[in-house]
């Protein structure tokens, strides 16, 4: 059984004394242990490795995303009150051109790779083939449940995997939806859907898998790694961190503001690259918080309560703590807040110091704190004194300012006069550094990530080869000591392959019947 949609049972949420509750009901549960053994005698029958199997899995993911559409927009409006152009621009659309790029490639992606060969390697073939690592587990994430979930599922199953899906219970009506159309579509023993909350999650934990990919918090980031360390799996932890701004007098201000608010804005600030804080100049600082005002009105109409266009905050508990963010804080903008909708409007926050509560942790929520500086000197002693964050934001068009920041900080990702959408850019590896994460994705790197790259070095038993092969046969002498150091003594290409080539083989030749006669 694939899915343990009979098994664990998640209703949708329950709205009642203005709590939100995922229920989870265990009826006759299948364990994580029978699951595993039901992906491991999936995968030891070695049907992923197959390239027909996988990519007609791939064309049947890309089925189920173009058939249920409505479905995903449905359960996205249940879990976070997700616009519906959100859903499709941040959800929907990018899985599927991930897909689309994955099956456009695949052929080149799967082929063995056949590195350039030295001088000591003429007579043979390096080559690095690609493997599947076996069972992997993928834990998505609450936020977008579906771009961090079913995106690395289509890496894995094209990498040849067999996959145990966990998805967030903290969106229930999207894990109902993996859990419902899953199985429909793919291999039922293949790729298994396990829900449930933290004890289920806990449990699976405790199982072996060959790979681990994470998408959450940092603390709950180095629970995964340190369970994962017990059998030395390997892991991907896309985690977070706060992302900064960094806008200097010389941009467009319109432009900037409205790209930022965007992305700030984009699910109600609850984006793990979403831009966390501002540093800017005092000048740049009212500029911003004027054009804000302007534009928060031009996006989202006077009263931003009842757009359409702005999501909500996914958990009772999430507001809370959001809510107790602004405690003492000077608010120039914004500070709505309603509970029974969890709502709260986009709030600029300034006057915030480095030892703020404000400042202490990634906000994920709609409340952006300004830092003033006075130079991009001291920008960029704010971002070093923190941790790495998953993704840096400059706004400038000077070309100076602009390499400074970049060769002074360490950061996932960087984006100069926009925010968030490197997020869409298959051609480019999304991951975190340091506490905002380890390993990357999408694109190519998605199936690279999934991929055990295995290295293959053939030869052959030319007698020209061997002649050269036998000076590291005993009896040892000085003299083939000197031979072995002259022959692997790594050099400098010079002239193209074929030159290379025909001057080894003749050098071989030499070498042999210098060798035959003189070593």
């Amino acid at each position: 059984m694939a899915v343990i949609e009979s098994e664990v049972k998640v209703t949708e949420e329950v709205h009642q004394n203005n709590t939100n509750t995922t229920i989870v009901n265990i009826e006759d549960k299948i364990t994580p242990k029978k699951c595993v053994e039901i992906a491991r005698k999936a995968y030891e029958t070695g049907r992923t490795r197959s390239l027909t199997f996988r990519r007609t899995q791939l064309k049947n993911l890309q089925k189920m995303y173009e058939d249920t559409q409505e479905e995903m927009v449905e359960a996205l409006k249940k879990d976070l009150k997700k616009p519906r152009q959100e859903s499709y621009m941040s959800e929907i659309d990018v899985v599927q051109n991930d897909l689309r790029n994955l099956l456009f490639n695949f052929n080149e992606y799967t082929k063995p790779e056949y590195p350039n060969k030295d001088q000591t390697q003429f007579f043979d073939t390096p080559m690095i083939y690609k493997e599947p690592y076996g069972v992997v587990l993928i834990i998505g994430a609450w936020n977008y449940p579906f771009l961090v979930t079913v995106l690395p599922i289509a890496g894995a199953i094209a990498a040849g995997n067999c996959i145990i899906i966990k998805p967030s219970e903290i969106a229930p009506a999207s894990a109902q939806y993996i859990s419902r159309n899953i199985p429909k579509y793919l291999d039922k023993d293949c790729y298994q859907v396990y829900n449930g909350g933290v004890a289920e999650t806990t449990e699976l934990l405790k199982e072996k898998f060959d790979y681990i990919f994470f998408t959450g918090s940092t603390p709950i980031g180095k629970i995964i790694q340190n369970a994962a360390a017990k059998n030395l799996t390997p892991t991907t932890l896309e985690l977070g961190g706060k992302c900064p701004v960094y806008i200097d007098e010389s941009v467009d201000m319109e432009l900037t503001t409205k790209r930022i608010i965007w992305g700030k804005c984009l699910n109600l600030g609850q984006t793990c690259v979403g831009p966390d804080y501002i540093l800017c100049s005092e000048k740049t600082q009212e500029e911003f918080i004027s054009w804000t005002k302007r534009i928060l009105t031009e996006f989202y109409g006077d009263n931003l309560k009842i757009s359409p266009d702005l999501a909500r905050i996914a958990t009772n508990r999430h507001f809370n703590r959001l809510v107790s963010l602004l405690n003492n804080c000077n608010i120039a903008l914004g500070g709505n807040i309603d509970s029974n909708e969890r709502f709260i409007s986009p709030t600029i926050v300034t006057n915030v110091k480095l030892t703020d509560p404000i400042m202490q942790d990634e906000i994920f929520g709609p409340i952006l704190p300004i830092i003033t500086v006075r130079s991009k000197e001291d920008a960029v002693n704010i971002i070093n004194s923190k941790e790495k964050p998953l993704a840096l934001y400059i706004f400038s068009k000077n070309s100076m300012t602009v390499d400074y920041i970049l060769n002074a900080t360490s950061s996932g990702g960087v984006i100069i006069n926009d925010v968030v959408v490197h997020v869409t850019c298959d051609n480019l590896p999304f991951g975190g550094v340091g506490d905002s994460g380890i390993g990357v994705y999408h694109g190519r790197k998605s199936f690279d990530t999934f991929t055990h790259k295995k290295s293959v070095l053939k030869r052959n038993f030319c007698p020209i080869s061997e002649m050269l092969y036998k000076l590291r046969y005993p009896p040892y002498s000085d003299r083939k000591t000197r031979f072995v150091s002259f022959l692997t003594q790594k050099r400098r290409r010079i002239f193209g392959k074929f030159f290379l080539y025909i001057s080894v083989y003749i050098l071989g030749v030499l070498m042999g019947f210098l060798i035959q006669y003189f070593v």
